[in-house]
């Protein structure tokens, strides 16, 4: 079993395509066929579905590939440490990252370390879905969520604190709540699935069942809509730091924080080994989001 074949079955489940891996690894489509064929036969089992329109992995071929990737890393390191192979970080590191933080925080944040890391190239696909890392070929995730996966390795980047903010033309028109009972009375803007909003008050929790105006599943909608006026949000500070700073947007309720379990983190596949890739990253985002975040100063 060549090393080379195992690289190539990762490429080929990141990309669910044999042709792009094969032209990635500079194959002609009879030699990345036979790459597959020859996988296949030295495990005895078919790893790829392959029809006209789409590959996918098998059953076997899921459950085989979380081992290839640590054969590779393995290997990788292996030779990193003796001074062979490649001992810096590089090849395509693949990220995947919520639409509105990746937008406003990620991609900022990649052109020192892209200046830092010239062997490195990025991939990254900005979605509000959770995906599977290693059914779809990812290296790391970007997640904003309370953090129970126990089959992933996950480092806190930083706190994601939450706030009620309305614009200042809502609140003439309407007026400012002055505890969370008044907001049954005002009109709401919700992430689809966050209705409700629990706040700790002197007396213990409070969950309000928001009076829903407005409701979708992107957070700078979300925030945007309440600039023009639409009602009163609970956002993230790192969406709508800016819009706080000019004015736009007015924190109300300040002395009834929102409760939130979620954080802002890197996630990535259990494994023995971290790629170096991988680390490298995960090790500057830690620097880059260090301290108090600058969406919160």
């Amino acid at each position: 079993m060549k090393i080379e074949h195992l690289k190539f079955f990762v490429r080929i489940a990141a990309l669910n395509n044999i042709s792009q891996a094969g032209k990635e690894f500079g194959l002609s489509p009879a030699v990345s066929s036979a790459h597959v064929n020859k996988l296949e036969n030295d495990v005895g089992v078919r790893l790829i579905h392959r029809t006209t329109r789409r590959v996918s992995l098998t059953e076997e071929g899921k459950s085989f590939l979380p081992h290839v990737l640590n054969i590779v890393d393995s290997i990788q390191s292996g030779l990193a440490s003796i001074g062979q192979g490649e001992v810096r970080p590089s090849g395509k590191l693949r990220i995947t990252a919520p639409a509105s933080f990746g937008r406003m925080h990620l991609i900022p944040a990649l052109g020192r370390f892209l200046d830092e890391h010239k062997k490195l190239n990025i991939e990254i696909q900005l979605s509000d879905a959770i995906v599977d890392l290693v059914e779809g070929g990812f290296d790391i995730a970007i997640r904003i969520a309370p953090m129970s996966d126990s089959t992933m390795i996950a480092r806190k980047m930083a706190a994601d604190t939450r706030i009620l903010c309305a614009s200042p033309s809502y609140l003439e028109a309407y007026g400012e709540p002055e505890n969370p009972s008044d907001l049954m009375n005002h009109k709401c803007i919700n992430l689809i699935g966050l209705e409700s909003w629990t706040f700790t008050t002197k007396s213990g929790q409070q969950t309000i069942k928001t009076n829903n105006r407005f409701r979708t599943d992107n957070g700078e909608a979300a925030r945007d809509a309440a600039i023009n006026g639409v009602g009163i949000i609970a956002s993230s500070t790192w969406c709508s730091y800016e819009a706080l700073k000019e004015g736009k947007l007015v924190r109300i309720l300040k002395t009834y924080p929102l409760k939130s379990e979620a954080a802002i983190w890197a996630v990535y596949p259990s494994s023995r080994l971290v790629a170096p890739k991988v680390r490298v990253f995960i090790d500057y985002l830690s620097e880059y989001f260090s301290g108090i975040p600058y969406w919160d100063e």
